[in-house]
């Protein structure tokens, strides 16, 4: 891999971005990359919403009413991206983040926001490499494993508490 842009926007306000999470998201993209041996410079973009944005995305795109904690919006298939001409750069896609709901279940499994945040960075991030865990089985099993690994690797200790049910 030879270089990642994040670009990161906040747009939202219910919830203070906390200290060192640009830069905790950028390692995040940047350990999946490695772990997944990616070839190439990457852009990727993530975005901090509130939960009636992300309401309206999921809505809008997956015609599923509610909340959810993180949307992944692919700009490739099959190993295949779109290329930013000025860079060469592969375009990985978009995340979005709920910081709201990032919030709730950082509470609700009883560790730090920036855990929880790192967390839903790797598991978009595997989405926009073309992982899916939608139909649970051995992909989930292999997206869940990949996304401890990494994890691990940025220094976030394994955790039993997670949930695997329904996003």
């Amino acid at each position: 891999m030879d270089s990642i842009k994040v670009a990161i926007t906040n747009s939202q306000k219910a919830v203070k971005i906390p200290t060192g999470i640009r830069l905790l998201i950028r390692r995040s993209c940047h350990a999946v990359l490695e772990l997944e041996g990616f070839e190439g410079s990457t852009e990727v973009s993530v975005t901090f919403v509130d939960n009636e944005q992300i309401r309206q995305l999921n809505a809008m795109h997956r015609n599923i009413d509610k909340a959810t904690d993180v949307l992944s919006f692919p700009l490739g298939e099959n190993g295949e991206y779109d290329i930013n001409h000025d860079t060469g750069a592969k375009l990985l896609g978009d995340i979005v983040i709920s910081m709201e709901k990032a919030v709730e279940q950082a509470e609700l499994y009883n560790h730090p926001i920036q855990r929880e945040i790192s967390f839903l960075t790797v598991h978009s991030m595997l989405h926009l490499l073309g992982y899916d865990h939608e139909n649970g089985g051995l992909e989930a099993v292999r997206m869940r494993e990949k996304e401890e690994t990494v994890l691990t690797r940025i220094g976030w200790k394994r955790n039993d508490s997670y949930y695997m049910g329904d996003e």
